[in-house]
C-alpha cells in the first residue's frame, strides 16, 4: 500500500520537473496575446486614428456636399479631388458609423491630421466650416446675386428672383424690389456656405436692423428721412467722393437743397439712368433722360439707392456738416474733394475751372 505522503511526494517532483515547461507556455501565450493585442491596436490606428486627408499645396482643402446629395456622391467627390490618402479605409469606417444614412450638407474644412473616426464622426454631425464672406459694393441687383451665387451654394436665379418678389418683399422685410438692396450693406458677414436665397436675405436684413440702432434712427427722425431714405442718400453721396472728410460737406448741401425744395441734380443718379458709371463728364443730352432716378427732372430723391452704401457713408448722412452751401464741384487737381459755394455765380467758376481741367486733359465723355 502507498502512503499518502509518498503520492504528494511524487507529485510535488513531478510539478517541480515541469515547472520550467510550464513558463514557458504561459510566456508564449502571453507573447502571442500580447502581439494580437497590438496587431489589433495597429489595425485599429489604421483604420480609425491615422491622418487620411492628403495634404494640399494650395491651402486648406474643403469638400463641399451639396444640399440633397448622398453617400455615393460624397464618395465621388472624395474621389474625384484626391482628398483621401485612402478611400477604402474611409468607406469601412464610414459603413461601420452607418454615415451613409447621416449624409448631411454643407462646406467641411479637411484638415491634414483627421483620421477616418473624426472626418466621419464630423460629416455625420454636420460640422460644416463658415464662409467667411466679404460683401463688395454693388449698383444692380444681378451685381449683388453674382457676388453672392459665387460664394454660397444657391444659384444667382434664385437670387435674382427672390429679389424681385414684391410680395415677399414687403411682407417680410418691409421693402420692395425698388428698396430691397438698401438692406445689403457693404463689410464682412461670415455664413454657412448651404446658406439658401432666402435666409441670405435673412441674414442681410439682421444686419440691416443691427445697424439702424435707436439713435441711428433718431438722427434719421432729426433729419426728417427714414431709414431707406438715409440709404438712397448715402448711395449719391458715395458716388460724388470717396474722400471722407467731404462726404459730410456733400451730405449736408443735399440736405440744405431738400430743405429748399431745390432738384437734387445729382450727377451719379443720370449716369445710373444711362447705366454708365464710367462717364466722367455729363453732357446736356444725360440730362434729358427719362428716369424718376434722373434728378434734374425730378424733385426729391430717386425712389432706390443708385449704388451700395457702407457703413461710413450712411453715417456722413447721418452726421452732415452744418454750413449755408448748396452748390459743389470737383477740384480740378484731381485730389478727389470738392469745391463748395452758396450761390449759383460762385459755383459756376467752380465749374469752369473743372470744365478746363477736362478740356486739357481730352476727356470728352
Amino acid at each position: 500500500m502507498v502512503s499518502s505522503f509518498s503520492l504528494s511526494h511524487s507529485f510535488t517532483e513531478s510539478l517541480i520537473h515541469h515547472l520550467p515547461a510550464l513558463r514557458k507556455f504561459w510566456l508564449i501565450f502571453l507573447l502571442t496575446l500580447s502581439v494580437a493585442v497590438l496587431a489589433g491596436l495597429g489595425a485599429a490606428w489604421q483604420l480609425l486614428w491615422r491622418p487620411n486627408v492628403r495634404p494640399s499645396a494650395f491651402g486648406p482643402a474643403y469638400l463641399y456636399i451639396g444640399t440633397g446629395s448622398n453617400y455615393g456622391t460624397v464618395l465621388d467627390s472624395l474621389r474625384k479631388y484626391d482628398l483621401l490618402r485612402s478611400q477604402a479605409s474611409f468607406e469601412w469606417v464610414a459603413h461601420w458609423l452607418n454615415y451613409p444614412q447621416r449624409v448631411k450638407p454643407g462646406r467641411y474644412l479637411l484638415e491634414p491630421g483627421l483620421g477616418n473616426q473624426a472626418l466621419v464622426e464630423m460629416l455625420s454631425r454636420g460640422e460644416q466650416d463658415t464662409v467667411a464672406f466679404t460683401l463688395n459694393a454693388f449698383k444692380y441687383k444681378p451685381q449683388l446675386a453674382r457676388q453672392l451665387a459665387a460664394a454660397f451654394e444657391t444659384d444667382s436665379v434664385s437670387l435674382r428672383r427672390l429679389l424681385n418678389d414684391n410680395d415677399l418683399l414687403r411682407r417680410r422685410y418691409q421693402v420692395d424690389t425698388t428698396t430691397v438692396l438698401t438692406l445689403f450693406l457693404p463689410g464682412p458677414y461670415r455664413l454657412l456656405w448651404n446658406t439658401s436665397a432666402r435666409q441670405l436675405l435673412d441674414s442681410a436684413a439682421a444686419t440691416h436692423q443691427r445697424f439702424w440702432t435707436a439713435e441711428r434712427r433718431r438722427r434719421a427722425d432729426s433729419l426728417g428721412l427714414t431709414p431707406t431714405q438715409v440709404h438712397v442718400l448715402a448711395s449719391i453721396v458715395q458716388r460724388e467722393t470717396a474722400q471722407p472728410t467731404d462726404k459730410f460737406l456733400i451730405a449736408g448741401a443735399y440736405l440744405n437743397r431738400l430743405r429748399k425744395g431745390m432738384r437734387l441734380q445729382a450727377d451719379p443718379t443720370l449716369l445710373w439712368a444711362i447705366g454708365n458709371f464710367g462717364v466722367k463728364r455729363v453732357l446736356n443730352a444725360d440730362k434729358l433722360v427719362d428716369s424718376p432716378y434722373n434728378t434734374y427732372k425730378h424733385k426729391g430723391l430717386p425712389p432706390g439707392p443708385i449704388t451700395s452704401a457702407n457703413r461710413q457713408t450712411l453715417d456722413a448722412v447721418l452726421r452732415p456738416a452744418r454750413h449755408n452751401y448748396v452748390f459743389f464741384c470737383a477740384r480740378p487737381d484731381g485730389s478727389g474733394f470738392s469745391d463748395f459755394a452758396e450761390t449759383y455765380v460762385e459755383h459756376l467758376r467752380n465749374a469752369r475751372r473743372y470744365q478746363h481741367r477736362l478740356d486739357s486733359l481730352g476727356v470728352k465723355r
